[in-house]
């Protein structure tokens, strides 16, 4: 595997050095901020339209729409679209809209189909989204049937993951977006062999850059999640690389600990670690040991205290492991249904008290912190994103 940066290993021990002098690495200084961009609608209309309408973000993994046909509807900012393998093996993303009187197509989470019928008047659509049936077309007229169509979003599948952009006039080219650096990193992960075996959304009354900003946050972990998280992760310790719109940071694990008064030489300690991806503009990718959980957020479409996550946890498929199909399965399951808890108990609680403090009207400026460098990054990132015009 060609490593981007340092190796891997040498990074793991420059986190090892930091856990061993209580120090770690840091942005170049603090950053003041108003609490307004996480409660201005004007402010979310600019994120929608600059951000989410311009640059691609992930919004599934391939291997939840496995066979021609397959599909699941999405809220994105500033469309509903319904996400659908293709018979060639391609994937589109498709306004979810009748072209006739702007009936809903699909109101179904996920599923199946050769073609999508409007349950208000029975248009029907080929899964490309050509027009396929007008019913009573002999009474209908003579529309431009090669216009009325279902709109298409750019969209693209790469390193596994379904890429959109949310806005019918844009062009996708997600390689160019991730740059050489990252599109290498996540090359090398082979995430397009791996399997999405759960995924989850919930629509929380939170800010979406307060909820990313909580799972780049490596300050937070003793103070919040004392006795989940804080068992296994150390606080306010990475060793940070920044690739200027992605960055990715290396936080040691509790397991470590038996080399903080040893050398640990040519001894691997990769299993002692988490690597954590930040995707601009939305996405946290994290490396375990032995499995990737993918965190998405996305704004809602006109509330800007409201948001959707998305949790998705990537693992190898069962024949490429030791386990059996049942032991695969039950960790997994296990997995999953410590971070649903972690979530619902801890997460989410902070993050409606985060926003609700936010609305308050005399609440002053407020500031990042240098140890908050992946935080530094996605704001800093953000603002370059909506000085666009």
């Amino acid at each position: 595997m060609t490593e981007v940066g340092a190796p891997r290993e040498e990074r793991i021990r420059r986190a090892l050095t930091h856990l061993r002098n209580d120090t770690t690495d840091e942005f170049g200084h603090v950053t003041w901020f108003e609490p307004r961009e996480f409660t201005d609608p004007a402010v979310a209309q600019r994120e929608r339209d600059l951000i989410f309408g311009r640059v691609p973000s992930i919004v599934a993994h391939g291997s939840e729409i496995p066979r021609a046909g397959d599909f699941f509807t999405l809220q994105m900012p500033r469309n509903n679209i319904i996400v659908v393998r293709q018979r060639d093996g391609g994937v589109k993303a498709l306004v979810n809209l009748c072209r006739h009187r702007g009936a809903l197509l699909e109101k179904e989470d996920k599923g199946r189909c050769r073609l999508f019928s409007c349950p208000y008047h029975r248009w029907s659509y080929d899964m490309d989204g050509s027009l396929r049936t007008i019913t009573r077309d002999n009474t209908f007229g003579e529309p431009e049937r090669e216009t009325l169509g279902l709109i298409e979003l750019p969209t693209e599948e790469r390193h596994g993951f379904i890429w959109v952009i949310d806005d019918a006039d844009a062009e996708i080219d997600v390689a160019s977006w991730l740059g050489p650096e990252m599109d290498a990193i996540l090359a090398s992960y082979d995430l397009g062999a791996k399997l999405c075996v759960q995924s989850e959304g919930f629509d929380e009354p939170v800010n979406w850059k307060i909820m990313q900003d909580a799972f780049l946050d490596g300050y937070h972990i003793q103070y919040a999640h004392p006795n989940t998280a804080a068992k296994h992760i150390h606080t306010n310790v990475l060793a940070f690389d920044d690739f200027g719109r992605h960055c990715r940071f290396i936080a040691p694990r509790k397991s470590i600990d038996r080399w903080i008064e040893e050398d640990p030489g040519d001894h691997s300690l990769a299993n002692d670690v988490t690597e954590t991806h930040f995707l601009l503009p939305n996405s946290t990718l994290l490396r375990q040991p032995d499995h990737f959980q993918l965190l998405t957020f996305r704004p809602h479409p006109t509330e800007p205290q409201r948001s959707r996550m998305e949790m998705r946890l990537i693992v190898p498929p069962v024949e490429q492991t030791t386990l059996t199909e049942e032991k695969w399965t039950r960790l997994w399951d296990k997995n999953w249904q410590i971070l649903l808890d972690v979530l619902h108990a801890e997460d989410f609680p902070l993050l409606r008290d985060s926003q609700r403090g936010m609305t308050s009207a005399s609440a002053g400026r407020m500031v990042l912190g240098q140890n908050e460098v992946a935080n530094q990054v996605f704001r800093r990132e953000i603002q370059e994103l909506l000085k666009q015009k």
